[in-house]
């Protein structure tokens, strides 16, 4: 009787090349979901709206021809709404994939927690900060359009940080800074402590009011605070309140003595933010999810 012939078993190999993933292939990830995804149009879309329609208005309704206030303030009040539609759509960026259980999908695909949360971080970054930008710098060029070469008459009152040059209503390169790089960095960081915030609380109803509060009530609060000594604190909560911040960087601070180009507020926000995007990532490295 013939022994049974044992044949090796046959060996298989993909023809599907292994790659090595890395930061690019999160990043490439992250910034299909967020253009794809109907959050981030409505959001940015009604921001641009805001930001250009509140500005066309004031542009339309303008017929002085004395100007006593920065030539490109006059955009400040568009970004003062439009700033809750970036908070908004940080939150949504990691908040909604909880909601939806899209985080598990997400977190199983890339392990390395703390590489989702800086692609999250770097593409909604990126993407709000050019779009504030970009809008901040058409309603400079609409308000420089309208309000600058001005003629300033004798005896009108001359805001203490409008720029007059031969007699001329015009801008500083400071306050053209300002007024669009400025006020985008400040925007994009508000919304990128919002997705910290999403991350730390995971609920996009939570997140929105903490947000809120946090942009809203120190401004509030101050307001309430008449007694003499308190006003140490009034002065502080007004001077770092965030419409203040983005006012300052118009150079149209709300304090007569307040810091006059928002580079201080700015900073201090970067730092917050910074904190805020540590603690999420190590709270999201011990989470299960």
């Amino acid at each position: 009787m013939t022994a049974p012939v044992h044949m090796p078993a046959p060996q298989f190999s993909s023809t599907v090349p292994v790659e090595r993933t890395h930061l690019g292939h999160a990043l490439r990830s992250e910034w299909t979901k967020i253009r794809t995804v109907r959050s981030t149009i409505w959001t940015l879309g009604v921001m641009l709206v805001l930001i250009l329609g509140i500005n066309l208005l004031i542009v339309g309704l303008s017929s002085s021809d004395i100007v006593s206030d920065p030539v490109l303030g006059f955009g400040l009040f568009g970004v003062l709404l439009g700033q809750l539609c970036v908070m908004t759509l940080g939150v949504l960026v990691i908040s909604s994939e909880y909601g939806t259980g899209m985080i598990r999908t997400t977190l199983t695909a890339c392990p390395q927690r703390g590489r989702v949360l800086a692609a999250k971080a770097i593409v909604f970054f990126a993407l709000t900060f050019t779009v504030t930008t970009v809008a901040c710098a058409l309603t400079a060029l609409m308000n420089y359009a309208t309000f600058g070469g001005k003629p300033v008459g004798e005896g009108s009152f001359l805001g203490p940080r409008l720029v007059v040059e031969n007699g001329l209503t015009t801008a500083s390169g400071t306050q053209w800074l300002g007024a669009t790089v400025g006020v985008g960095l400040y925007v994009a960081l508000l919304g990128l402590l919002s997705l910290a915030v999403g991350a730390l609380l995971r609920h996009s109803a939570g997140a929105i009011t903490t947000m809120m509060g946090v942009v809203l009530l120190p401004l509030i609060i101050a307001i309430f605070m008449q007694s003499d000594s308190l006003h140490k604190v009034q002065e502080k909560l007004i001077e770092y309140s965030s419409p203040n911040a983005i006012a300052s960087l118009y150079q149209m601070p709300m304090l007569e003595n307040g810091d006059a180009d928002g580079v201080r507020q700015l900073v201090v926000l970067a730092i917050i933010t910074a904190v805020a995007l540590g603690a999420a990532c190590a709270t999201l490295s011990k989470r299960d999810v």
